[in-house]
């Protein structure tokens, strides 16, 4: 077998055969195939597509390019969340404790943050002394004692995957749905869940700006989830505006903190208690989802929830103290709230500008070297079809750099609209896809 014959295959039009997929990807991770072919290779794919049994193939194959997580000996339906990412986005900070509480268990790898603010782990760095440093002996014994743990992925998950995300993002390869799915669910399948819930964003503010992309990006993972084995749904949730009011990392934690304790924003609770639903569902604690967001409710309401995060950020060297009391964290020592100039109706928020302006204060990354600064980020007091009066407040900025706020401030201009018309409403959650 060769790799040209392939590439030309493929050029063709013509349909690559599991075992022509597993020798490609198998020689490509362990270098026996150079890049300058692989490049020729995912640029053939992209103009000529891939069929739904390639795609599961090629899936199948980068997801075993290295270890596969075996969970086998945690007891119970093991079910796992995957967010393709957005603004303000903290949903697992708030929804795996809820899960966990209902008596799923919660066996997460998460990532660091690049672009807009940290990742799940970088947010539960703003506990002091948390670690997701640990083995996975103690991951999985920390899951069965206390039904949650969330680790960082390792090196040896899906290696496959990032030789190729590497390749395609520097040979204008990347907006391919195929390509896209099968990133993504090779290493939710390494990562060893029974079930995958998956949360698809959509609108200004997601990787798919285009509804119609996200089912199609949905739909296709889906149908890669189910196709190995593994039981898989999309929930497609609203990404023109930021989720919640907080956008960085400690006021993102506090804000998830709120949700547990009861006080959380309208659209965050809907989306973890939708997506949460769907989870308690697959791990067989309910019979649907409306019994699945009373149970949900019911632990949130008892303290269930937020003690399970105290536990869990403890077992992993955190100090739960702040989770009782958020107060112990502090924001960055520079405070400035914009006020509104006119009465109106918040009629557009551009969620990528939002972004834009935390990464300027210091909480994001700009390439994978940059330090984060967990103290920084702004907080919208009004929404898109909220009511705006003069001298009422619309963003708090915490900035620790006046350079780094005069900078967000300014863009934060082009990024907040008010009209003299309230808006049309917009749904959070678009649908879900089940097949």
């Amino acid at each position: 077998m060769r790799m040209y014959d392939l590439i030309m295959k493929k050029r063709n039009g013509g349909t690559l055969t599991k075992e022509e997929l597993r020798f490609m990807i198998s020689h490509y991770t362990d270098g026996h195939i150079p890049d300058y072919q692989m490049s020729a290779m995912m640029m053939a794919i992209f103009f000529r597509g891939m069929n739904e049994e390639e795609t599961l193939q090629l899936t199948m194959a980068m997801a075993e390019s290295g270890d596969m997580l075996d969970l086998s000996d945690i007891n119970g339906i093991k079910v796992d969340k995957h967010s393709t990412g957005g603004v303000g986005d903290k949903t697992s900070l708030a929804l795996t404790p809820m899960v966990a509480a209902c008596g799923i268990p919660v066996a997460k790898m998460s990532g660091r943050g690049l672009g807009h603010t940290g990742g799940t782990i970088d947010k539960l760095e703003s506990f002091p002394g948390f670690s997701t440093s640990i083995s996975t002996e103690q991951f999985k014994r920390q899951v069965n004692e206390i039904g949650l743990a969330i680790m960082g992925q390792t090196k040896d998950l899906a290696p496959a995957d990032k030789k190729l995300y590497a390749l395609r993002d520097v040979t204008a390869t990347v907006d391919n749905i195929s390509l896209i799915a099968s990133s993504i669910m090779s290493k939710k399948l390494a990562s060893g869940a029974d079930a995958i819930v998956l949360d698809v964003k959509t609108g200004s503010g997601a990787f798919m700006k285009k509804e119609t992309d996200s089912f199609a990006l949905a739909k296709e993972m889906v149908k890669i989830g189910n196709g190995a084995g593994r039981k898989t749904c999309a929930v497609i949730s609203d990404m023109d505006q930021p989720l919640g009011n907080a956008v960085g990392n400690i006021i993102e934690v506090r804000e998830a903190i709120d949700t547990l304790m009861g006080k959380g924003p309208d659209d965050f609770v809907e989306l973890c208690l939708t997506l949460g639903a769907e989870m308690v569902v697959a791990g067989k604690k309910a019979s649907d989802s409306d019994a699945a967001k009373e149970m949900l409710l019911q632990k949130i309401k008892t303290g269930e929830a937020l003690n399970k995060l105290a536990c869990f950020v403890k077992a992993q060297g955190g100090d739960p103290r702040y989770v009782y009391e958020p107060d112990r964290f502090r924001y960055a020592n520079i405070t400035d709230t914009v006020f509104s100039q006119n009465e109106g109706w918040v009629s557009h928020i551009d969620c990528d500008e939002i972004g834009i302006c935390s990464l300027l204060l210091g909480g994001g990354r700009e390439t994978k070297e940059s330090e984060i600064d967990l103290s920084v980020g702004l907080y919208l007091h009004k929404k898109v079809g909220d009511h705006v009066n003069p001298k009422e407040p619309v963003v708090t900025f915490y900035a620790s750099d006046e350079k780094k706020l005069n900078a967000a401030k300014e863009r934060f201009q082009h990024a907040f609209h008010i009209s003299e018309s309230k808006p049309a409403s917009s749904k959070l959650i678009k649908g879900i896809i089940y097949e």
